[in-house]
């Protein structure tokens, strides 16, 4: 009973510390994510730069795989090439150690000191606890939240650790325990222990910890039985190496589902590395031990939880080092298992950049979908542009285009539908989850205009069908209303791309003065239609025309406003009202924009004749 009591507590301690790295790593993520996407954005074609990179991302996400995972979907965002993508994933080996030195604080012991006795897990997590629910159950800010998951994380990983020493503790001395260690003695044995291990539970850190917490148990055995059996360094060091091929298998799987080339050669470059790395150390490990180099005493002697730390640490380190030089032989190794099949022509590949995998990190996944967002509103832009030119001047040729452009902005809209609501689920801090409202309500404005493109194509192919044409003056009033529109399309768009607010808060004068033009243009037409001056087929192009340029400007108008609510409380909770205010003529700024504006369109509009 004994025995079954120790081995649920060991699981039960297990799932707690798995708990605890997965939040903690959540609430680093979510605390720098800005950093974090300003490191990446940086990363250039020097591999030691790469390689800082990889590991300081790893040691903020707490697991190597996942910075992997967020590297494979930035090569697919076009963020990353190849060779930046293998320097960050040696970087990643190097970083995810950080986890194993925060665990060997579990072996700290205070020895009357306060210090120690401050960083002593048994006082440093119940701090953490404490702080962590504080924040998350009584401050309750955006803010806050990813500080207490820190917090929280941080005690949890350490209750769980306590929990699995206190589980490994009995099984101690047994038989199958002791069994157990003799297998390890066979470093073969023991590499394939800390590969299917890592497997099994997908977490390098996760498989270390397991590791320190068994080493720290009998290490404390042998200090009270010096008959017991303990964990010795020539066991411990091939489990390392194990554990470090094991995260390949992880690696191997999320690399080869849906990927790009380059994104399977990157899976193919860490699986490389870590062999290559393994099987070099554990060549030189093998010389020194047969030559008992440090003494005998060294290999057999008990490790603790800090040992294993810094072996890990070092054998990552070393291993990077000495692989570094070799790193555009790894890219070539690479492109000889995953060859490079025919291009197939891609429209518009900025629109095929969204990927899930970027949701470990959501400030990242924000920023790679504000860039194609902007790429939808360019080609909406222009595909308006053309469907303007088929009013005054028909095309065939120009059509298929025009419907290529259109099926390209409708297919983007649909996987980013998907995109953003999944990210939704991931985003924690308040800037993040109003950039991400303002992309939801984007989208749809942009594809609307893409749609009126098409619109005005269908009516320039009505008006082609029948014969008919423009008067002189409908031609010209047209061309200067698109010319505006035009205007604001592209001022919608730059001032999306370049999340620059000012240039935002000058679309509404101009959507105003578009309105404008618009009621003047049909009273005018409608004068026309009276007269005789315009046949009905034509002057009902002509109104359906000036409907979509209205309906253009009013899409570019919704953007602005959601561009500048997610700095403003009080635009964010009624628009109107912002809207209602500013067409008031309270602000001085808006009112000589809008003069400008009427000088530039409304006067020549009149002087049309």
């Amino acid at each position: 009973m004994e025995i079954l009591s120790a081995i649920i507590q060991l699981l039960g301690g297990l799932a707690m510390f798995l708990y605890g790295i997965e939040v903690m790593g959540d609430g680093l993520k979510n605390s720098s994510g800005e950093a974090l996407k300003r490191v990446l954005e940086k990363v250039t074609g020097n591999v030691i730069m790469g390689v800082l990179t990889g590991a300081l991302v790893t040691a903020v996400i707490q697991s190597s795989t996942a910075t992997i995972v967020l590297t494979v979907a930035l090569i697919g965002a076009g963020v990353l090439n190849l060779k930046q993508a293998v320097s960050i994933v040696m970087g990643a080996n190097i970083g995810t150690t950080v986890t194993a030195q925060i665990i060997r604080l579990g072996s700290i012991e205070s020895d009357g000191s306060f210090l120690l006795w401050l960083f002593d897990t048994d006082t440093l997590a119940p701090i953490a606890l404490v702080i962590g629910i504080v924040l998350l159950m009584f401050i309750k800010t955006k803010s806050s939240k990813p500080i207490g998951d820190i917090c929280i994380g941080f005690g949890v990983l350490f209750v769980g650790l306590n929990l699995m020493t206190d589980g490994v503790k009995p099984l101690i001395g047994t038989s199958v325990f002791e069994s157990f260690l003799g297998y390890l003695n066979n470093p073969l044995l023991g590499i394939l222990f800390g590969l299917v291990l890592t497997v099994i539970v997908q977490s390098s850190s996760a498989t270390v910890g397991m590791l320190q917490t068994v080493a720290a148990a009998t290490a404390a055995a042998a200090a009270t039985d010096p008959n017991a059996t303990v964990m010795t360094f020539s066991m411990a060091y091939p489990i390392i190496m194990g554990i470090n091929l094991g995260t390949c298998v992880t690696t191997a799987m999320v690399c080869s589902i849906g990927t790009s080339k380059d994104a399977k050669r990157t899976g193919v470059v860490h699986i490389a590395f870590n062999t290559i790395g393994t099987i070099l150390f554990m060549i030189v490990m093998t010389i020194l031990q047969k030559n008992d180099v440090f003494g005998a005493g060294y290999w057999t002697r008990a490790v603790d939880s800090g040992i294993i730390a810094n072996f890990q640490t070092v054998f990552n380190l070393i291993t990077a080092i000495v692989l570094i030089p070799f790193t555009s032989w790894l890219v070539k190794l690479s492109m000889v298992f995953v060859r490079e099949d025919k291009p197939e022509e891609q429209r518009h590949p900025e629109l095929h950049t969204l990927d899930e995998n970027l949701f470990i990190s959501p400030t990242i996944a924000i920023s790679e979908a504000t860039k194609a967002v902007a790429a939808m509103g360019i080609v909406a832009r222009d595909n308006f542009a053309r469907g303007c030119e088929q009013l005054f001047g028909y095309d065939e040729s120009k059509v298929a285009v025009i419907d290529a452009e259109e099926d390209c902005l409708d297919q983007f809209a649909d996987r980013s539908d998907r995109f953003l609501i999944g990210l939704g689920k991931a985003v924690e801090t308040e800037a993040d989850d109003r950039q991400l409202d303002m992309l939801m309500q984007t989208v749809p404005n942009f594809e609307r205009i893409g749609d009126y493109a098409t619109n005005l194509q269908e009516l320039a192919q009505k008006l082609h069908a029948e014969g008919g044409e423009f008067s002189d003056m409908a031609k010209r009033e047209l061309k200067l209303l698109g010319a505006a529109v035009n205007e604001i399309l592209s001022i919608t768009v730059e001032a999306f791309s370049n999340n620059d607010d000012q240039a935002a808060k000058a679309i509404e004068p101009l959507e105003e003065t578009i309105d404008d033009m618009v009621m003047i243009l049909k009273d005018r037409h409608t004068k026309r239609l009276k007269n005789g001056a315009c046949s009905v087929a034509s002057g009902l192009v002509f109104m359906e025309c000036l409907t979509y340029f209205e309906r253009a400007s009013d899409q570019c108008s919704s953007i602005a406003v959601m561009m500048l609510a997610r700095h403003n409380e009080d635009i964010l909770q009624n628009h109107y009202d912002y809207l209602r205010e500013v067409h008031a003529g309270g602000d001085e700024t808006y009112n000589t924009e809008r003069n400008r504006r009427r000088e530039q369109y409304i006067k020549p509009l009149k002087e049309i004749r």
